[in-house]
């Protein structure tokens, strides 16, 4: 197995008490050491909810998108019975609280009219709050302009929203919430409807028009405390820098997917993308696809000199883990190279599928589909050991608007992961399993 250029016995000892610094740090230096083959880990799986309703959670685990809250007791969801179209702002999700201490018992907080089946509605605990603050998406009901809430679930009943992110001007919704708190990134999700719908809100404003490189559009940052908003970098901004690398760009209308901050909130990555149809690049056209990473300030913008996959993860400040010719890397976006490489293609048969680091930095897992099923393979990084899980069936829903992607999500303890599947109702309903990770160390 490759892991990564380091041991999985470790040559000297890193601190018991700081697990993350030294999965970090083993994957960073080059060493030589006698491999030793680790005993493969159990895994226990659990169904959590049931239908006639659906649950999911959404987005991908990655950058510290944990559906738990601090202490692990509460894991936030979506709840509808909207399952055959993109839901509209005519058709709220339930926002609920499963209870790990009461059977999964759910409690419902809130109601959210900006969501999708495939990203939800941006859930996020506050970081800086992680026990009873959450973070989600919502849209005025009027208008259909989109805005960021931020809510407090600690009172027992409904949630109260403490604040609401609006702009008139320029309406955006939270598309990630910094690791380390206090500001998010906002994008136009009533572009993205437009110009690819499945990551987002059906019939949500946006007040870009047909402009292809619009001025006042693009990645924006919202400081949480003063609830000031800034465009860190503009669509017109992006076509200029980019020109040269990609020249379908003057033909096509930009949106921004994925914008993900650093583990130390210094940096943000995100793809740039045009010329696509609803759901991906379309056949035979000139499509725009380009990674680009910037400081957290918009400033030092680059686009990567290898493309590393759609989904990628940081694994610190400067490092990413992705995928090129098959294989799961890792990237420096300093040297713009691959610097290690994690398992091989028999653990990670399709590197390039949802991934997530877990919050301790220590475990690795890969989400990924083969036909009409989704599977999770998880590497620990002090010392190699794999496993893979059963398979998860998500027949009928494997393509457009509607997915079930693996989308797996860490919880705080880095022992479980949480993800949607098909039950096996009568009515072949989506709900929430969880996967956990029985190790001896």
């Amino acid at each position: 197995m490759i892991f990564a250029n380091s041991p999985r016995k470790p040559c000297a000892s890193a601190g018991a008490d700081n697990r993350l610094q030294y999965a970090l740090a083993a994957v960073a230096v080059t060493i030589s050491c006698q491999l030793v083959l680790a005993e493969a880990p159990r895994l226990e799986i659990r169904q959590l909810t049931t239908g006639p309703q659906h649950h999911f959670f959404g987005y991908i685990g990655h950058v510290q998108n944990v559906p738990w809250n601090r202490r692990d007791r509460l894991i936030v969801a979506l709840r509808t019975s909207v399952r055959d179209h993109l839901p509209d702002g005519s058709e709220p999700a339930e926002i609920v609280l499963l209870d790990t201490q009461n059977d999964y018992a759910p409690r419902v907080v809130d109601r959210s009219r900006a969501w999708n089946p495939q990203q939800g509605t941006m859930l996020y605990w506050n970081p800086q709050a992680q026990e009873t603050q959450l973070f989600f998406n919502d849209r005025d009901p009027v208008t259909n302009k989109v805005f960021c809430v931020l809510c407090d679930v600690s009172g027992g009943g409904p949630a109260h929203r403490v604040r609401e992110f609006r702009f008139e001007d320029s309406p955006v919704g939270n598309s990630g919430v910094a690791q380390r708190g206090g500001k998010f990134l906002g994008i136009n999700y009533g572009r993205m409807a437009r110009l690819r719908r499945v990551t987002g809100y059906a019939a949500a404003f946006d007040w870009t028009g047909e402009a292809l490189h619009p001025t006042d559009d693009g990645v924006f940052c919202i400081d949480v405390a003063s609830g000031q908003k800034q465009l860190l970098v503009s669509f017109r901004q992006l076509a200029v820098a980019l020109r040269k690398i990609a020249p379908a760009i003057d033909q096509q209308a930009l949106f921004i997917n994925h914008t993900l901050w650093s583990r130390d909130d210094s940096r943000i990555y995100f793809y740039v993308r045009g010329g696509w149809d609803v759901n991906g690049p379309a056949q035979g056209g000139t499509q725009v696809n380009v990674p680009v990473v910037m400081n957290a300030d918009g400033t030092n913008l680059r686009p990567l000199k290898d493309f590393i996959g759609g989904h990628p993860e940081w694994l610190d400040d400067r490092r990413l883990i992705g995928t090129i010719n098959n294989e799961q890397i890792i990237y420096d976006c300093e040297e713009m190279k691959v610097v290690g490489k994690l398992g091989n293609q028999k653990l990670f048969p399709k590197p390039g599928d949802d991934i997530g680091l877990s919050p301790d930095g220590n475990w690795f897992v890969n989400g990924y589909r083969i036909g009409s099923e989704n599977h999770y393979a998880f590497l620990r990084l002090s010392d190699g050991a794999s496993v893979t899980s059963q398979a998860f069936d998500v027949r009928g829903w494997t393509q457009g608007d509607l997915r079930v992607d693996p989308s797996p999500n860490w919880n705080r303890a880095s022992n479980q992961i949480l993800v949607s599947a098909l039950a096996t109702d009568a009515d072949r309903t989506r709900q929430l399993f969880l996967i956990t990770i029985q190790a001896d160390r």
